[in-house]
């Protein structure tokens, strides 16, 4: 039985799609990662409790194929933000995430860093 469980978690990675504006923090690496750490052992992994490996599974196909998506579907485009889909993915992308952290800075902590990379040149 793992081997046909370990076969639909890898046709579930191979499905979901990668995010490269989410460097280090995509979901769909990280059930890669999880996938491989449970199944490090491919299909003779042992699986000690497989009600919960087929919930998850069953959870992340739902996720995957977007069922709750087209179960409920929104009315509008724009969320309470009124940002659209497109300006929520900008907005949440790792360079973008990285640009505002740089505008965050206070002046002390910028002088702080310059002054750290000038001694570290030395």
């Amino acid at each position: 039985m793992a081997a046909s469980r370990y076969r639909k978690f890898l046709r579930l990675c191979q499905e979901w799609p990668l995010d490269e504006t989410k460097r280090g923090r995509d979901l769909g690496k990280h059930i890669r990662d999880r996938v491989a750490i449970a199944f490090k052992h491919g299909e003779h992994t042992k699986i000690t409790d497989e009600k919960e490996c087929d919930r998850m599974l069953e959870n992340l196909q739902k996720i995957n194929t977007d069922y709750y998506k087209n179960k409920y579907p929104r009315l509008y485009d724009s969320t309470a933000t009124l940002c659209t889909l497109e300006q929520c993915t900008i907005i949440v992308s790792t360079d973008f995430m990285e640009d505002m952290n740089e505008l965050n800075k206070g002046t002390f902590q910028k002088l702080r860093e310059a002054f750290w990379n000038i001694d570290k040149k030395r």
